[in-house]
């Protein structure tokens, strides 16, 4: 019988049972999957600990035991975030899976054609993956250029030609550094990512200052303003959608305001 009392358990238990141990594989066995006391062992865990938490007589589990329950359980990506949104635990690394990183399907990439508006894919890091002949007619000294750099926090902060189309351009340069924040602490375990901003801080005054207030906000668009020096003074609506297959791409989208 289901409860709503004990999801977390049920949800543990029946992974719990639908996993093999290899030592098993050829093995005749009276219960299906993993015995509690095997997962117990093989993640670290006390056995009655682990009874009770199935039987929903304990109800909280730390996140370094909710991830080697995952790792263990050979949880997959939407699974193990099942397991920590039942758990009422934020997962701290959500993306470290056993599986190796799979190209960008060629449709995601794609996906900026089919909107009417200026539209670009970007990366954790802002790099714009693929964009549309709009969004290169309007990102004039970003996404106009054959050989360009595609990073649209390096665009804002060191390239003039940013500041020339955009108006606001110190509102929205304080909103983009606060926009990044989250994705930052998400990837901040990574030298990679702390290399990048590093560099930024080093070679913009006006992005290390932002930076040192540590300021943090979604991007949940809004209205942005533009003068072009072609096509004028330009308003559009923006959207940002994130893509299920891959949450660190995000589409971002410019409906024209007429």
């Amino acid at each position: 019988m289901l409860t709503e009392q004990n999801l977390l358990g049920q949800f543990i238990r029946a992974h719990r049972e639908q996993l093999t141990p290899p030592e098993a594989q050829s093995a005749r066995r009276r219960t299906p999957g993993y015995r509690r006391e095997e997962l117990a062992e093989a993640a670290g865990l006390s056995t009655n600990w682990l009874t009770r938490l199935e039987q929903g007589r304990s109800h909280t589990a730390s996140v370094s035991v909710l991830a080697r329950l995952a790792q263990v359980l050979q949880l997959n990506a939407a699974e193990r975030a099942t397991l920590f949104e039942l758990a009422g635990k934020y997962d701290p690394y959500p993306d470290q899976q056993n599986a190796p990183l799979q190209p960008i399907d060629e449709a995601i990439l794609k996906l900026p054609e089919q909107f009417n508006g200026p539209c670009y894919l970007l990366d954790s890091y802002w790099n714009a993956l693929s964009w549309n002949a709009k969004a290169a007619q309007l990102f004039i000294g970003w996404l106009d250029q054959p050989h360009g750099d595609r990073n649209l926090l390096r665009y804002t902060f060191l390239n003039p030609a940013a500041q020339m189309l955009i108006p606001n351009w110190s509102a929205r340069a304080q909103r983009l550094v606060a926009e990044f924040r989250p994705e930052y602490a998400h990837h901040s375990d990574t030298e990679k990512m702390v290399l990048f901003v590093q560099q930024l801080v080093s070679q913009s005054p006006q992005f290390s200052s932002l930076w040192q207030t540590h300021h943090a906000r979604y991007r949940d668009g809004g209205i942005r303003y533009f003068n072009h020096p072609t096509l004028g003074n330009c308003q559009f609506q923006q959207i940002n959608l994130q893509v299920s297959a891959d949450s660190d791409l995000k589409l971002v989208c410019l409906q024209p305001i007429v």
